[in-house]
């Protein structure tokens, strides 16, 4: 009986991780994950960029911090691929737990449901293909944080360890503390419990203080956010109607992310309205949950997630894009919200619970087996997006750079000055990346800073970043500026990524005045001659930053160690009982 009970109990988890596997397929061979946003390296290194310390808006704080220091002792390819996928089994084990919890007479087949629709949903394949992998951290606590939440809310021991843990793993992004941070309040705050609903709003406040003090610190000390983002992101970011839906019924099937081109191949023809129809179709006990199950929290996620299905609809309508625009420009920090469809993350642990009622429901309306129907939910959901399996139709895979690159680190080891990069502009499309833009690698790559722009092209135009330094920088190396102008700027360095298109403008009277230390097929480094000025972050800065670091990390880890020791004082206590 109890090996029984151990083995469907941990059976959710095993099924979670083959899904999981299942996804990501030929990722997790030998190679480095480099699609459109997504960038992984050898090595990268703890810079002021890495740290937030630059005038561009510290969007990728703590993930570069942490992957910085891992990749002293891991290869970062390892590190990315480990992290990504931790992070897709924890979202699947997740939405099972969170299943067992608010719907504890649900059994096995109901959690695997769950499961699915967590993992196997346009919103991850859309992602995935975007290179937001890290965003998918924050994702995948959602669960958990309900699970913890609810724990917090019966003042069961050891949940508040739970909620500062899963809030540390969503923090690996400023986004995912959001996500994490939304998820939270909604759960701790709904009426009823046996603690008071202010303490826990309180106390998930704290927790989520610690957990996004990296990003919080730099942007503060940095004063990254000072000259805002730029207003055209607004419509440019907005969610999209997919082909055969609306932007509603395409936010609705959780679909709808901003580039066409970072969508399986499904999703690009009529076959979204069937793959979105089949999707809701699981979803068919959402009224009964509703109805039958009179729980605050329940009701709490459901309204959640009719916000985070409707907000981005308004928000993509022209009223909508207006209200966007004013709100960039007016406060500071607001262009962080402009990728609007990354928030119907919100919704989908109502969906995943939904899923589960219905496999319940329709159980006890037709008097079959449970694990018919559960069977048949799970057939349905990966029906729906066929193309997610195997790293999304093969688009998941990785890629070798060449050895120059490493060359370029190694020659740039224990240098200073800051690194300017042409052809201009921040994504590339090398031989070796695929058909796809990626990012360009070289600020994770090298030593050193690396100015980027900011700059994103988009559909309809460009989209401006935060900083001006770098733009200085580029505009300089485009008009075939001086040397001196470069160093007065604090370039130490030119690189140039030959096998990549760009602009290069009247570059080559600039680079005629510097010395060119390596040169192949692939890249050359220049260096800038004379005293070039420094252009870095304060000591203090430095400091502050480092120290919100540590404490998020060592949040996370204390609350790991304290989720662990609590689970062992159970389990002995369950064996003394028997």
């Amino acid at each position: 009986m109890t090996v029984q009970a151990g083995y469907r109990r941990y059976l959710p988890a095993a099924y979670s991780l083959a899904l999981a596997l299942l996804i990501l397929g030929p990722l997790l061979g030998p190679g480095y994950l480099l699609l459109r946003d997504a960038v992984s390296t050898p090595r990268s290194y703890l810079t002021d960029s890495a740290l937030g310390l630059t005038d561009a808006a510290a969007r990728a704080v703590p993930q570069d911090a942490l992957i910085a220091a891992l990749s002293t002792v891991i290869d970062g390819g390892l590190v990315v691929k480990f992290i990504l996928l931790v992070a897709l089994w924890l979202a699947g084990w997740g939405a099972a737990r969170m299943v067992a919890v608010l719907l504890p007479t649900a059994g096995l087949g109901p959690q695997l449901v769950a499961s699915t629709v967590m993992l196997w949903n346009p919103y991850v394949a859309e992602r995935l293909l975007q290179g937001h992998w890290s965003l998918l951290t924050g994702y995948a606590a959602l669960p958990w944080i309900v699970c913890a939440g609810i724990g917090v809310r019966r003042a069961t021991p050891g949940s508040w360890w739970a909620l500062a843990a899963s809030l540390a793993f969503a923090g690996l992004t400023p986004t995912g503390a959001l996500l994490a941070l939304t998820a939270a309040l909604v759960v701790v705050a709904t009426p009823g419990g046996r603690t008071s609903a202010m303490r826990r709003v309180c106390g998930a406040i704290g927790l989520f203080l610690v957990a996004a003090s990296p990003w919080l610190v730099a942007t503060f000390v940095s004063g990254a956010a000072g000259d805002g983002s730029d207003p055209a992101g607004v419509a440019a970011f907005a969610a999209r109607a997919e082909p055969g839906l609306a932007t509603l019924g395409s936010l609705a099937g959780l679909g709808g992310i901003w580039n066409s081109a970072a969508v399986p191949s499904t999703r690009t023809t009529l076959f979204a309205l069937v793959g979105t129809v089949l999707l809701l179709v699981v979803f068919a006990g959402m009224p009964a949950l509703w109805r039958r199950r009179r729980n605050p929290v329940v009701s709490g996620l459901g309204a959640l997630a009719l916000f985070a299905v409707l907000a981005p609809t308004l928000g993509a309508t022209p009223w909508g894009l207006d209200v966007g625009r004013w709100s960039v420009e007016v406060f500071t920090g607001a262009g962080l919200l402009r990728d609007a469809q990354k928030w119907v993350a919100l919704a989908v642990p109502f969906y995943a619970l939904a899923a589960a009622a219905a496999v319940m429901w329709a159980g006890n309306r037709f008097s079959l087996p449970r694990p018919t129907f559960s069977i048949a939910a799970v057939v349905v959901t990966i029906v729906a997006l066929p193309d997610l399996v195997w790293g999304v139709g093969g688009a998941l895979k990785p890629v070798h750079y060449p050895g120059s690159w490493t060359v370029v680190a190694e020659q740039l080891r224990d240098e200073t000055g800051d690194v300017a990069v042409l052809p201009a502009g921040m994504f590339r499309a090398f031989p070796y990346s695929g058909d796809a833009p990626v990012l360009d690698p070289a600020p994770r790559f090298l030593p050193l800073d690396v100015l980027q722009t900011g700059q994103l092209v988009v559909a309809g135009g460009a989209v401006g970043g935060e900083g001006t330094r770098a733009t200085q920088v580029e505009d300089v190396l485009l008009a075939g500026g001086s040397p001196t102008q470069l160093a007065d700027l604090g370039v130490g360095w030119v690189l140039i990524e030959r096998e990549t298109p760009g602009q290069l403008g009247k570059a080559a009277a600039t680079l005629a005045g510097l010395e060119q230390v390596f040169a192949d097929n692939d890249l050359e480094l220049y260096r800038v001659p004379g005293d070039v000025a420094a252009h870095e972050a304060s000591t203090g800065a430095r400091t502050a930053v480092i120290v919100a670091h540590l404490a998020w990390i060592l949040m996370g880890v204390i609350a790991l160690i304290s989720v662990g020791l609590n689970q062992n004082r159970i389990r002995l206590a369950r064996r003394g009982q028997s």
